[in-house]
Protein backbone atom coordinates (compact mmCIF):
# COMPACT_ATOMS: atom_id res chain seq x y z
CA UNK A 1 0.00 0.00 0.00
CA UNK A 2 1.55 2.97 -1.11
CA UNK A 3 0.67 6.57 1.34
CA UNK A 4 0.24 9.96 0.09
CA UNK A 5 -0.33 12.72 2.54
CA UNK A 6 0.26 16.34 1.89
CA UNK A 7 3.00 18.30 3.81
CA UNK A 8 0.41 20.63 5.33
CA UNK A 9 -2.17 17.47 6.43
CA UNK A 10 1.32 15.69 8.10
CA UNK A 11 1.63 18.75 9.71
CA UNK A 12 -1.77 19.33 11.25
CA UNK A 13 -1.72 15.47 12.49
CA UNK A 14 1.45 15.95 14.29
CA UNK A 15 0.93 19.32 16.12
CA UNK A 16 -2.15 17.99 18.13
CA UNK A 17 -1.40 13.52 18.23
CA UNK A 18 -4.16 11.44 20.15
CA UNK A 19 -3.06 10.81 23.50
CA UNK A 20 -2.44 7.54 23.06
CA UNK A 21 0.54 8.35 20.40
CA UNK A 22 4.28 7.57 21.05
CA UNK A 23 5.44 10.88 20.45
CA UNK A 24 9.10 9.55 19.97
CA UNK A 25 7.97 8.04 16.92
CA UNK A 26 6.03 10.89 15.18
CA UNK A 27 8.30 13.82 13.63
CA UNK A 28 7.68 15.96 9.97
CA UNK A 29 10.49 16.49 7.98
CA UNK A 30 10.78 19.75 5.92
CA UNK A 31 10.99 20.19 2.29
CA UNK A 32 14.85 20.33 2.33
CA UNK A 33 15.42 17.25 4.02
CA UNK A 34 15.96 15.09 1.19
CA UNK A 35 16.90 11.91 2.76
CA UNK A 36 13.32 10.97 4.09
CA UNK A 37 10.72 12.92 1.92
CA UNK A 38 10.27 12.54 -1.90
CA UNK A 39 9.31 15.86 -3.33
CA UNK A 40 7.19 14.83 -6.65
CA UNK A 41 6.05 18.71 -7.85
CA UNK A 42 6.36 21.92 -5.93
CA UNK A 43 5.14 24.21 -9.29
CA UNK A 44 5.71 27.48 -7.75
CA UNK A 45 3.94 30.96 -8.90
CA UNK A 46 5.82 33.79 -10.36
CA UNK A 47 6.20 36.94 -8.39
CA UNK A 48 3.44 38.81 -10.30
CA UNK A 49 1.02 35.88 -9.90
CA UNK A 50 1.78 35.53 -5.98
CA UNK A 51 1.34 39.81 -5.60
CA UNK A 52 -1.97 38.91 -7.29
CA UNK A 53 -3.59 36.12 -5.09
CA UNK A 54 -2.33 37.82 -1.90
CA UNK A 55 -3.62 41.21 -2.99
CA UNK A 56 -7.02 39.10 -3.04
CA UNK A 57 -7.37 38.56 0.56
CA UNK A 58 -5.70 39.89 3.73
CA UNK A 59 -5.16 36.46 5.94
CA UNK A 60 -3.35 34.06 3.79
CA UNK A 61 0.00 31.18 4.13
CA UNK A 62 2.42 30.65 1.39
CA UNK A 63 3.25 26.89 1.09
CA UNK A 64 5.40 25.68 -1.06
CA UNK A 65 3.01 25.98 -4.55
CA UNK A 66 0.16 27.53 -2.80
CA UNK A 67 -0.96 30.09 -0.86
CA UNK A 68 -4.06 29.24 1.67
CA UNK A 69 -6.82 31.62 3.11
CA UNK A 70 -7.47 30.30 6.42
CA UNK A 71 -10.55 32.54 7.43
CA UNK A 72 -9.72 31.78 11.23
CA UNK A 73 -5.73 31.78 10.76
CA UNK A 74 -4.21 28.61 10.94
CA UNK A 75 -3.58 28.55 14.80
CA UNK A 76 -7.25 28.94 15.49
CA UNK A 77 -8.71 26.24 17.60
CA UNK A 78 -9.89 23.40 16.02
CA UNK A 79 -13.32 23.93 18.13
CA UNK A 80 -13.88 27.30 16.31
CA UNK A 81 -12.86 25.91 13.01
CA UNK A 82 -15.53 23.19 13.06
CA UNK A 83 -18.28 25.61 13.85
CA UNK A 84 -16.95 28.39 11.33
CA UNK A 85 -18.46 26.77 8.27
CA UNK A 86 -19.49 23.34 9.13
CA UNK A 87 -21.93 23.64 5.58
CA UNK A 88 -19.34 25.08 3.38
CA UNK A 89 -21.40 28.04 2.42
CA UNK A 90 -19.70 31.05 3.60
CA UNK A 91 -16.51 28.98 1.84
CA UNK A 92 -18.71 29.06 -1.30
CA UNK A 93 -18.76 32.37 -1.68
CA UNK A 94 -15.49 33.21 -1.04
CA UNK A 95 -14.62 30.92 -3.64
CA UNK A 96 -16.63 32.04 -6.61
CA UNK A 97 -15.86 35.83 -5.78
CA UNK A 98 -12.35 34.64 -6.18
CA UNK A 99 -12.75 32.44 -8.99
CA UNK A 100 -14.01 35.54 -10.44
CA UNK A 101 -11.07 37.59 -9.53
CA UNK A 102 -8.48 34.71 -10.24
CA UNK A 103 -9.67 32.79 -12.99
CA UNK A 104 -6.46 31.97 -14.56
CA UNK A 105 -5.90 29.97 -10.65
CA UNK A 106 -7.45 26.43 -9.17
CA UNK A 107 -9.51 27.94 -6.15
CA UNK A 108 -10.37 24.70 -4.36
CA UNK A 109 -11.76 24.85 -0.29
CA UNK A 110 -9.33 22.57 2.05
CA UNK A 111 -9.89 21.38 6.13
CA UNK A 112 -12.38 23.54 7.80
CA UNK A 113 -11.94 26.81 7.01
CA UNK A 114 -9.29 27.21 4.20
CA UNK A 115 -9.20 27.82 0.59
CA UNK A 116 -6.49 26.84 -1.18
CA UNK A 117 -4.99 28.66 -4.72
CA UNK A 118 -2.70 26.85 -6.91
CA UNK A 119 -1.53 27.02 -10.54
CA UNK A 120 -4.60 25.99 -12.87
CA UNK A 121 -4.14 22.70 -12.95
CA UNK A 122 -1.44 21.83 -10.37
CA UNK A 123 -3.70 19.81 -7.53
CA UNK A 124 -3.43 16.87 -5.74
CA UNK A 125 -4.68 14.89 -8.28
CA UNK A 126 -1.70 16.09 -10.80
CA UNK A 127 1.00 15.19 -8.10
CA UNK A 128 -0.37 12.09 -8.52
CA UNK A 129 0.93 11.63 -12.07
CA UNK A 130 3.29 8.93 -12.81
CA UNK A 131 2.57 7.01 -9.60
CA UNK A 132 1.08 3.64 -9.94
CA UNK A 133 -2.32 3.83 -8.36
CA UNK A 134 -4.34 0.50 -8.36
CA UNK A 135 -2.41 -0.47 -4.78
CA UNK A 136 -3.14 3.08 -3.62
CA UNK A 137 -5.75 4.50 -1.14
CA UNK A 138 -6.66 8.24 -0.40
CA UNK A 139 -7.71 10.05 3.15
CA UNK A 140 -8.53 13.42 3.07
CA UNK A 141 -11.67 15.49 4.54
CA UNK A 142 -12.37 17.56 1.17
CA UNK A 143 -13.37 14.97 -1.41
CA UNK A 144 -16.27 16.38 -2.74
CA UNK A 145 -16.48 18.95 -5.86
CA UNK A 146 -14.48 22.04 -5.01
CA UNK A 147 -12.75 20.52 -2.38
CA UNK A 148 -9.15 20.22 -2.70
CA UNK A 149 -8.82 16.67 -2.14
CA UNK A 150 -11.32 15.77 -4.79
CA UNK A 151 -9.30 15.47 -7.85
CA UNK A 152 -7.56 12.21 -5.84
CA UNK A 153 -11.31 10.54 -6.40
CA UNK A 154 -11.72 11.84 -10.16
CA UNK A 155 -8.36 9.73 -10.80
CA UNK A 156 -10.60 6.78 -9.45
CA UNK A 157 -8.45 6.00 -6.33
CA UNK A 158 -10.15 4.35 -3.21
CA UNK A 159 -10.59 7.39 -0.76
CA UNK A 160 -11.98 7.98 2.76
CA UNK A 161 -13.53 11.28 3.47
CA UNK A 162 -12.17 12.28 6.99
CA UNK A 163 -13.63 15.20 9.06
CA UNK A 164 -10.73 16.41 10.93
CA UNK A 165 -6.57 15.12 11.68
CA UNK A 166 -7.92 12.52 14.10
CA UNK A 167 -10.29 11.18 11.56
CA UNK A 168 -6.91 10.72 9.34
CA UNK A 169 -5.43 8.88 12.15
CA UNK A 170 -8.44 6.75 13.23
CA UNK A 171 -9.02 5.95 9.43
CA UNK A 172 -5.21 4.55 8.95
CA UNK A 173 -4.89 3.01 12.10
CA UNK A 174 -8.19 0.98 11.45
CA UNK A 175 -6.73 0.76 7.78
CA UNK A 176 -3.34 -1.08 9.14
CA UNK A 177 -5.48 -3.30 11.72
CA UNK A 178 -7.16 -4.46 8.50
CA UNK A 179 -4.18 -5.25 6.49
CA UNK A 180 -2.23 -6.88 9.73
Amino acid sequence: MTWLVAVADLIQVARRPPARADRSKLSTRSKNDTKKWKQICADLFSDADKAKILEAFDLALEKTGQISFSALGQQAPIEAKETWDPDFAKRKIIQKGLRERLSNMSINMGGATSIDITQKGVDKGYGLNGIPLEKMMFIGDAIFPGGNDYPAFELGLKTVRVRNPEGTLAAIAGIVACLS
